[in-house]
């Protein structure tokens, strides 16, 4: 916990016969862990913050046995529901019953799009998740924790993406109606949703701003506007994004039997010394380089 997640002390009496498993799924924007343990209690002081913040926003759902959060004055004990909690701030909790699950959303702050103030409110406070937009999200929670490991990365990146949309649905509606969410809010889900249409349509030659301005029913001008913030432009993330992806195939064994071209053609390239150009551009070897720099590259066991 301390290394992979973040600083904490535990302590359980359970010392000759405690138990626990952790799993943990790449979703992309988000990460999902399932946590089973013994009884045990947790506390993260200020200095356990100060030694290590991953600076994310913790959406749990305890699917057996309960759990007591205490964080920020709030304190709540959980059983079958939601509990919100924050890396960034000193916590106590502990895990009643026998045996305790628990299904985690690891959020980065500065991807949930709320404001701070707003979301502080919700900590260490029993969410319910059996009914509206919180029982949506366990529902998501559990079948993408039993059919995730199934997926591939695309897939796994897409559903990281459905499942930081709904996290944001359902604590803006804790806050409140959804609708009366800051724009910001609601611009920076129109983002994401953008971002994963091009991550779906890198295969397509055609794929523009126009088209994507078209497909989401809104100017070109209104587009550009959304992306003024972001690190990329439009056209620039889709080059990048197109790159990253011919090179992770590139290098894998999967991709050796295929020819550079039909690689760079399968990621929207549609003409391969173009393709050769912004890669070497942006890596500084050719594919074919980089290619075989990685099957000779030594393996370390």
């Amino acid at each position: 916990m301390s290394t992979e997640v973040m600083p904490v002390m535990l302590s359980t009496r359970h010392t000759a016969d405690f138990r626990a498993s952790v799993t943990d799924l790449d979703l992309g924007a988000v990460r999902l862990s399932a946590l089973a343990c013994s009884p045990v209690a947790s506390r993260r002081t200020p200095i356990h913050v100060r030694r290590g913040d991953p600076e994310h926003l913790q959406l749990a759902l305890v699917t057996q046995g309960a759990v007591r959060i205490s964080q920020r004055g709030n304190d709540a004990v959980i059983a079958g529901g939601l509990v919100l909690t924050d890396t960034s701030r000193p916590s106590e909790g502990a895990c009643l019953g026998e045996q305790v699950e628990s299904v985690v959303l690891q959020i980065p702050r500065q991807a949930l799009a709320l404001r701070a103030d707003r979301v502080d409110r919700l900590l260490a406070r029993d969410l319910a998740a059996d009914v509206g937009s919180g029982a949506i999200v366990a529902d998501f929670l559990r079948t993408l924790l039993r059919r995730g490991p199934l997926c591939g990365p695309e897939e796994l990146r897409g559903m990281g993406a459905v499942a930081l949309d709904l996290a944001v649905v359902f604590l803006a509606q804790q806050l409140g109606d959804p609708r009366e969410a800051p724009a910001e809010v609601r611009a920076r889900e129109t983002v994401r949703r953008i971002q994963r249409f091009i991550e779906n349509n890198l295969g397509d030659p055609d794929l523009t701003p126009q088209v994507i301005a078209d497909r989401h029913n809104m100017s070109l001008r209104r587009l550009y506007t959304l992306f003024e913030d972001e690190p990329l432009t439009i056209s620039a993330r889709i080059r990048q994004t197109r790159l990253e992806r011919a090179h992770a195939d590139l290098a894998c064994g999967a991709g050796r039997g295929q020819s550079v071209q039909a690689i760079a053609a399968r990621w929207g390239f549609s003409s391969a010394t173009g393709f050769s150009r912004a890669f070497r551009e942006a890596y500084g070897i050719t594919p074919t380089e980089h290619r075989a720099s990685s099957q000779v590259a030594p393996r370390h066991g």
